[in-house]
């Protein structure tokens, strides 16, 4: 139902422009930008895969190549914000630290990968800030995980939109 909400949002949009912008809204992202691509704006499959993934990408890389300078900055400078990121780390750390000692780094690929609300997409870059991935291997780790996400969701919506 939403996915019908969001394809309104940008009707005076192209298509294509409509995908990619729909594709960096969080939690929905390319779960939703893919099949409103494709069934609402009828966009042929791979155009609707193309700027779905890289709608989603463009907040994903922000996020791994900002959030750590923008961190600490506001927790060298504010005394708040240096509580909430010492809370967040240790709280996150806690309960992900099986899921990275079982899957190392390519814990960000499969979180990144799923594409199921509130985990994927976003989340991906968020744990690679989290355990201090560096950049060099969370960004190509980010990219592969949201093109696999894209997959599937393309493959999901053109096995429901012919069954």
């Amino acid at each position: 139902m939403f996915h019908f909400e969001y394809s309104t949002w940008f009707q005076n949009f192209p298509p294509e422009l409509a995908t990619f912008l729909i594709a960096m809204v969080p939690i929905s992202e390319l779960r939703a930008s893919i099949p409103i691509a494709i069934k609402i704006y009828e966009l042929p499959v791979w155009s609707a895969y193309l700027w779905s993934v890289l709608g989603n990408l463009v907040p994903m890389i922000l996020i791994v190549l900002i959030l750590e300078p923008i961190a600490n900055f506001l927790s060298g400078n504010f005394k708040i914000f240096h509580k909430f990121f010492e809370w967040l780390f240790e709280h996150t750390r806690k309960r992900g630290a099986k899921k990275f000692e079982k899957w190392g780094e390519a814990a960000v690929f499969i979180l990144t990968a799923t594409p199921i609300p509130l985990l994927g997409g976003w989340t991906g870059p968020l744990a690679a800030f989290v355990f201090d991935i560096k950049i060099k291997k969370s960004i190509p780790l980010v990219i592969l995980g949201c093109m696999a996400a894209g997959v599937i969701v393309t493959m999901i919506t053109i096995y429901f939109n012919h069954s």
